[in-house]
């Protein structure tokens, strides 16, 4: 726990009934204006911090929308990289009910992700190179928190680990998430401990690959469970997850073929063919193929 978290259990730790008795109740109550530090609500959110990260490399204005964007992006990318654990280590378990909810959870954060494009939507290419050059090799291609994502969805690939080698602990991290078993791995050896034949597991640093295996067992799911059963649920909320996800891809798709058109990417990518590429891996692929069988 760091220390900031330490501090602000201590206080709300000190808020007991007595000092509690003296905040405002009533609906006309006037709010308290006077603290002894600065505010709470900035000693929780940190509100001046996040502020102070937005530091545009120039002076045109449409800069700091695209870094707002972006940065609220990377926000919900760890946000939903600490529910899929959350999930995967409830799936672990066995409590497929409580993994089902905090996925259907992290289906509305990627709402409200995929949402956060259209503050770019006015983008054109002139606005978009007016600070293009100032970016240099920056690319969004070397998030390490988007990578942790495609790693947990069974996206694994080593040599996109490697932009950050230069970052020892960011560079640990997304190994030991290159060389764990991914969510939907979690979901196969659920599905395996209750009974379904499925294929032995495989290497986790390695591409998911589709297996005929785990298409039967989706379609021997949704045959003899329904809306009330946990492992259909399940697969609805994987399904769903996986729908936003490709949406996500499809709208990263778009904006970048509206700002930049077919251009080279600036951090070395071939741009648009890149996320063309990307767009067609499927997430949970035999959750879709089963769907023709069914």
């Amino acid at each position: 726990m760091t220390s900031r978290r330490r501090v602000a259990g201590a206080r709300a730790r000190a808020l007991d009934g007595r000092r509690r008795a003296t905040l405002p109740v009533a609906d006309h109550a006037s709010p308290n204006l006077e603290f002894a530090n600065g505010t709470p609500y900035d000693e929780y959110v940190a509100a001046q911090a996040l502020h102070g990260l937005q530091r545009p490399v120039t002076d045109v204005p449409e800069e700091r929308a695209f870094l707002v964007t972006t940065q609220v992006m990377e926000l919900y990318f760890g946000l939903i990289r600490s529910e899929w654990r959350l999930a995967q280590r409830l799936l672990d378990a066995g409590e497929v009910v409580q993994a089902t909810a905090v996925l259907t959870r992290s289906v509305r954060y990627f709402e409200a992700l995929n949402a956060s494009w259209a503050a770019l939507s006015w983008l054109t290419p002139a606005q978009f190179n007016s600070f293009r050059e100032a970016l240099g090799e920056a690319s969004g291609f070397q998030s390490a928190m988007y990578r942790h994502l495609e790693f947990l969805l069974g996206n694994k690939s080593e040599p996109l680990t490697r932009p950050h080698k230069r970052s020892p602990a960011v560079y640990r991290e997304l190994l030991d998430a290159l060389r764990r078993p991914s969510l939907y791995d979690s979901v196969l050896a659920l599905l395996a401990r209750r009974g379904f034949e499925l294929p032995p597991p495989g290497d986790p640093a390695a591409e998911y690959a589709p297996n005929p295996l785990v298409e039967d067992a989706w379609v021997r799911v949704y045959a003899e469970g329904g809306p009330g059963e946990e492992l259909w649920q399940l697969a609805e909320a994987l399904t769903d997850l996986s729908e936003r996800f490709s949406d996500w891809r499809y709208r990263h798709l778009m904006a970048v073929r509206r700002s930049m058109g077919a251009k080279p990417g600036t951090g070395g990518s071939s741009g648009l063919s890149w996320l063309e590429r990307s767009l067609r891996r499927e997430v949970f692929p035999e959750l879709w193929s089963a769907r023709t069988r069914m």
